[in-house]
C-alpha cells in the first residue's frame, strides 16, 4: 500500500498533533490582527516555476481532520496547476508572537462535481460562513482575463445568500499536511513535525528540534 493510502486508512486514529494546537494558540494570541489568518500559498506551475499568492485560512477541515482549508475560483490558474502537480506549501507568519510556520503537503480541490459527500458538505459550510463580498466575487467574470473586454455591469451582480447553494465556480481547497516547521524568532528555536506510521499501524507525528 502506498504511503498516502496508508495515511488515509489510519487517519481516523490520529490524535490531534501538537503543531495544530500550536497554530490555534498562535491564532488566539494574534486574533486582534486583521491579517492573522492570511497565509502565503505556493504551488508549482505547469512549466515548473513556483507560483505564490496570499489566501485566507478558512479553518481546519474537521475536529478529527487536521487538513487546512482555503477557497478558490474553479477558473483560476492554480486549479489547472494542481491538476498536474498537487504539491504545495504554506508560509504563515504571526507578527505579534514572531512565529513562522511552514506547512507542506498536497492540495485537493473540491468543486461541485466532487464525489465525496463529506467534502461537499464542508464546501457548503465554508460557503455559508463567508462574507457577502466573498461570495459575490465567485459571480464575477473570468479571473485573469483582460478587464476592458467585460461588461461593467458584470461586477455588480448581487451576492448569493449564505443559505443559497454555492456557485459552480466556488471551490474548497484542502491541504493534506505531511510536514510542518515552526520557527520561534524570539527564542531562536525551530521544530519539525513529520508524519510516521508506527508498527501497530497507527499514525503519529514525530517532533524534532532542529537548528534555526
Amino acid at each position: 500500500m502506498a504511503f498516502a493510502a496508508e495515511v488515509a486508512a489510519v487517519a481516523g486514529r490520529l490524535t490531534t498533533p501538537i503543531w495544530r494546537d500550536k497554530i490555534q494558540r498562535s491564532l488566539s494570541k494574534n486574533k486582534h490582527l486583521a491579517n492573522s489568518r492570511y497565509v502565503q500559498l505556493a504551488t508549482v506551475r505547469q512549466d515548473g516555476r513556483p507560483a505564490n499568492r496570499t489566501v485566507v485560512f478558512r479553518g481546519f477541515l474537521a475536529d478529527d481532520d487536521d487538513s487546512l482549508t482555503f477557497v478558490t475560483d474553479s477558473r483560476s490558474r492554480k486549479v489547472q496547476e494542481l491538476a498536474v502537480n498537487p504539491a504545495a506549501e504554506v508560509a504563515w507568519y504571526f507578527p505579534q508572537t514572531r512565529e513562522q510556520y511552514r506547512i507542506a503537503g498536497n492540495l485537493v480541490v473540491i468543486d461541485a462535481a466532487h464525489v465525496d459527500n463529506a467534502l461537499l458538505e464542508a464546501r457548503a459550510r465554508v460557503w455559508s460562513a463567508m462574507s457577502e463580498s466573498g461570495r459575490q466575487q465567485f459571480g464575477w467574470p473570468h479571473p485573469g482575463r483582460p478587464r476592458a473586454a467585460e461588461d461593467p455591469e458584470a461586477w455588480n451582480n448581487p451576492a448569493p445568500g449564505p443559505q443559497d447553494p454555492p456557485l459552480d465556480t466556488f471551490c474548497l481547497v484542502v491541504l493534506r499536511v505531511d510536514e510542518v516547521e515552526q520557527l520561534l524568532l524570539r527564542s531562536n528555536e525551530r521544530f519539525r513535525y513529520s508524519k510516521a506510521i508506527k508498527e501497530d499501524g497507527s499514525l503519529a507525528w514525530a517532533e524534532e528540534s532542529i537548528n534555526p
